[in-house]
């Protein structure tokens, strides 16, 4: 079980990897992750699977063991056992979309939102004309990600208007205020991953059939939404991202510093294009370059 994990790490001290032990198709992507991790950390490094079951004293043991400083925590699950975990061991968070708030201590928290400032720069490069990006988002969830988003927006010489609501009605009245005032030469319409504001069986079909309807441009956090019509989406290079996390954790082991307390955005990103909505909107498909996935699918 656990304990037979630890001779894994016999090329590599100190780092060690928890994640959820869930079915394909997520545990597909956590192995990828991992496969980055020990790229960048240069070889083995063990790694546990957890369930909601998991003995958290028999872990504890077992990274006491091998001398563990730091553990990369990957998911939900992860991030959950990563708070009951020996203060003295570090923690690097990954796989989520944002820190528990109930968390028990500082972790530093990887996020799977993309960095808002690359949305911008890619709708700018399909949309020179852009001026201003409507969102809608609530507090609870994204006010971290709207004050990177406001940055992000100044650095790409464009207007970010927010929304903030706290409920689905509130959030239905924003989307229709914006579609009766949005220009669609020069405005664009930005949906975070957010289960308040984009709920996906209400809000989001009404979204996208109104901006089909008006031409406007509509931009997501979310990979899925690709497929059910919008523009593009950023989403996770998941060996890169485990590439970033170990690089986070040597960094820890390094400083030694356990008290580092961080939310960061996605940035190890690739890019999913809808062609049908380029094309309904006018853009010159030849022109999109660089994209990783397309939809429809050819």
């Amino acid at each position: 079980m656990l304990a037979n994990k630890v001779a894994q790490a016999a090329s590599v001290g100190g780092i060690a990897v928890i994640y959820p032990d869930i079915g394909e198709p997520y545990r597909s992507v956590f192995t990828q992750i991992i496969d980055g991790i020990e790229d960048r950390a240069k070889g083995r490094v063990a790694n546990f699977a957890v369930g909601p079951n998991v003995n958290v004293g028999e872990l504890n043991n077992s990274l006491r063991r091998q001398d563990t400083k730091v553990v990369i925590a990957l998911g939900r699950q992860g991030m959950k056992v990563a708070n009951s975990l020996d203060s003295n061991i570090g923690v690097v968070v990954g796989g989520v979309l944002s820190a528990a708030e109930d968390g028990a201590r500082v972790l530093q928290v990887n996020s799977l939102s993309p960095d808002p400032a690359l949305l911008f720069s890619r709708l700018k490069k399909m949309m020179p004309n852009t001026r201003r990006i409507f969102t809608v988002y609530d507090p609870r969830q994204n006010e971290w990600l709207i004050q990177l988003a406001k940055e992000g927006a100044a650095v790409h010489g464009v207007e970010l208007v927010t929304y903030p609501v706290q409920d689905l009605r509130s959030a239905m009245r924003a989307y229709q205020e914006i579609i009766a005032k949005a220009d669609n030469r020069q405005d664009a319409l930005w949906l975070p991953q957010d289960s308040t504001a984009v709920e996906e069986s209400t809000v989001l079909p009404f979204v996208l059939q109104e901006s089909w309807n008006n031409n406007l441009a509509v931009f997501s956090s979310s990979f899925g939404h690709v497929k059910r019509g919008v523009l593009f989406s950023l989403y996770p290079d998941n060996v890169e991202l485990g590439r970033h996390l170990a690089g986070d954790a040597l960094g820890l082991l390094a400083s030694g510093n356990r008290d580092t307390s961080a939310l960061v955005p996605l940035r190890e990103v690739l890019m999913a294009v809808n062609l049908r909505t380029a094309k309904h909107l006018g853009l010159n498909t030849a022109r999109i370059q660089s994209f990783d996935m397309a939809f429809p699918e050819q």
